[in-house]
């Protein structure tokens, strides 16, 4: 969305956690919600909600809060949540077949459709519905519908795995291993590494105790 390109990335972040918490009060049968409604529930402070709104204009009204259907409407446009984007998985281990297994079933507009691996005891399989092939196919399988990837392989085997998806028509992975990969400028990463954010986690339980 072109308008999506002009907000700060720190905002566009937090966009699908507005819209998952919209989502459960539109469910819920709540008609509106309020900035501090909604900082209390997704655990971010109202004024940042109030600034991050605001990029998208008046979005609600003083006194009244926002109108939780129209709210839900405008982030489902923004978000592209009316069309499916299809996602592919390369590396079929033990993170891999929960990947597959659980498949995004909380957002229905993103799924894995088809994963990649070299065990041989597995290709050709089908796990949580979703074919795993061979990597040599990888080149042919992956077209232009495919814009997304996730690596969940060995550490070791990250960047070759990122050379190969520099040749497909993916512009986004999401790399669950703890190298940092490089890719070129047209590809986005973000990196999701387990390890350091429960380390993290650790090292602000003991030095900045609530």
């Amino acid at each position: 969305m072109d308008g999506q390109q002009k907000i700060p990335q720190a905002t566009a972040k937090r966009l699908p956690l507005y819209y998952r918490y919209l989502e459960y009060l539109y469910t819920s049968g709540k008609m509106r919600v309020s900035s501090t409604e909604l900082s209390r529930a997704v655990k971010i402070d109202s004024a940042t909600i109030r600034r991050d709104f605001s990029h998208f204009g008046a979005l609600g009204r003083k006194g009244y809060g926002y109108d939780v259907q129209r709210l839900l409407a405008f982030f489902r446009k923004t978000l592209d949540q009316d069309e499916v984007t299809p996602v592919i998985l390369i590396g079929v281990g033990n993170l891999g077949k929960a990947l597959l297994n659980y498949n995004f079933a909380k957002n229905n507009n993103i799924h894995i459709v088809k994963a990649f691996d070299t065990n041989e005891t597995i290709v050709g399989k089908d796990i949580g519905g979703v074919p795993v092939m061979d990597m040599d196919a990888l080149k042919t399988e992956v077209d232009e519908s495919t814009r997304v990837a996730i690596i969940a392989v060995p550490s070791s085997a990250a960047q070759v795995v990122a050379d190969q998806l520099a040749h497909t028509p993916v512009e986004g992975i999401l790399n669950f291993t703890s190298s940092r990969i490089t890719v070129p400028p047209h590809i986005r990463v973000h990196h999701i590494d387990l390890s350091v954010e429960l380390q993290s986690l650790v090292y602000f339980l003991k030095h900045y105790p609530l």
